[in-house]
């Protein structure tokens, strides 16, 4: 059997696809594999491999991207851990760059100035859904021979210049956490364009079986799995995925209440100066999974103040991502002090303010009142 945690020739790629073909591996579960298609079918996609979360997914991405103990990975800083983590996961080193002051993405012009002989591949993040700016990351890791890895984990439902986040790309990463558009309960997807990544994930995923439990299960006894390589337990459930096949039915619902509640809060929100809604430039659609809003310099009001006088109006609010590389057990591990201006300015005035598909115009309106009832914390 042909190892599966190395980069792979033209001709194995041929021929784990041919084995895996021939011996079924590619059945989890009857459940789980209509939720595959069902996503597929959203996304544009030729291959899905549904997961027990983005976490696991994004684990998987980076091993069969072929990153290796020592080899570096470019990665925002703003971001959840788990993206970071996923690199530690494999031996290697997350390498933290800026992210673009308007998009909170990964700022391309940091590839260039980040690369190094060890650098192995590039993660970007759809951060809050809204999609990275995909044709110059693709390009500049083209151009220096690195593997590109687009974390969508929020960015079900987004568009990048016409094409559905999903329908391109070798590795794609989703999330079905309960805070995403939808949800498994917990649950995440590979998505590929490539059908070797597909059969080696599927291997990977369970155990490194060479056959899944429902053909071993179908087969009465007639054939036997084999361990063909070291593998995870990171499958998704067929009653995780039943869940999830009720939901991807009302996506496009869901998608279009969250564009509306976010126009909403836009519209009611311009008579507050001080607060700058999500960017959404021309060429995306962003699927509001989160309602990023961001406290403008100057702003009468610190964030973490304001949080505080929301939830004394009885409004939930959270604060921004915190940089990873500020993050303790990173800070632990780092060489040398990481500083990220923007990051780091931008973490402290992010808002996230509450949007979810049941929201009513009258509880929206409590939000937006309980913003302009806010006291100013500055001349304190």
């Amino acid at each position: 059997m042909i190892p599966l945690t190395r980069p792979l020739t033209g001709d194995e790629e041929i021929q784990l696809v041919a084995e895996v073909l021939r011996s079924g591996w590619l059945t989890q579960g009857p459940k789980t594999a209509a939720f595959e298609e069902a996503i597929a079918r959203v996304v544009g996609a030729p291959h899905v491999v549904a997961v027990s979360s983005c976490t696991t997914a994004l684990h998987l991405a980076v091993l069969l991207a072929g990153v290796q103990p020592g080899d570096e990975v470019i990665v925002p800083s703003y971001t959840f851990v788990a993206t970071a983590n996923a690199v530690l996961y494999a031996g290697a080193v997350p390498v933290f760059a800026e992210i673009d002051a308007k998009t909170f993405t990964l700022a391309p012009s940091e590839i260039e100035r980040l690369v190094t002989s060890r650098t192995r591949a590039v993660i970007a993040v759809d951060q809050f859904g809204l999609p990275a700016e995909l044709d110059a990351l693709e390009e500049a890791c083209r151009a220096r021979g690195l593997v590109f890895l687009e974390d969508a984990a929020c960015a079900l439902g987004a568009a990048y210049r016409g094409r559905p986040i999903g329908s391109r790309g070798k590795f794609v990463l989703f999330s079905f956490h309960p805070r995403k558009s939808i949800t498994t309960g917990e649950g995440g997807a590979l998505v590929t364009d490539d059908p070797a990544v597909d059969a080696r994930a599927r291997i990977l995923r369970s155990h490194g079986a060479s056959l899944s439990d429902a053909a071993r299960h179908g087969a009465m006894g007639k054939a036997f799995e084999s361990y063909v390589d070291l593998g995870y337990n990171y499958r998704l459930s067929d009653l995780q995925a039943a869940v999830g096949l009720a939901q991807v039915k009302r996506l496009d619902g869901i998608l279009a209440r969250r564009r509306a509640l976010a126009a909403r809060y836009a519209e009611r929100l311009a008579g507050l100066p001080w607060i700058e809604p999500p960017f959404e430039p021309p060429h995306a659609r962003h699927p509001y999974q989160t309602y990023a809003a961001l406290l403008r310099p100057g702003a009468p009001i610190d964030r973490d103040s304001l949080i505080r006088h929301l939830a004394d109006c009885g409004v939930s609010s959270r604060r921004g991502i915190p940089p990873i590389h500020r993050e303790p057990y990173m800070e632990a591990r780092l060489k040398a002090p990481v500083t990220l201006p923007v990051t780091e300015d931008i973490s402290r005035r992010t808002l996230i303010l509450p949007l979810y598909p049941q929201m009513t115009e009258a509880e929206q309106e409590q939000v937006v009142e309980a913003l302009r009832s806010a006291p100013s914390s500055r001349a304190r």
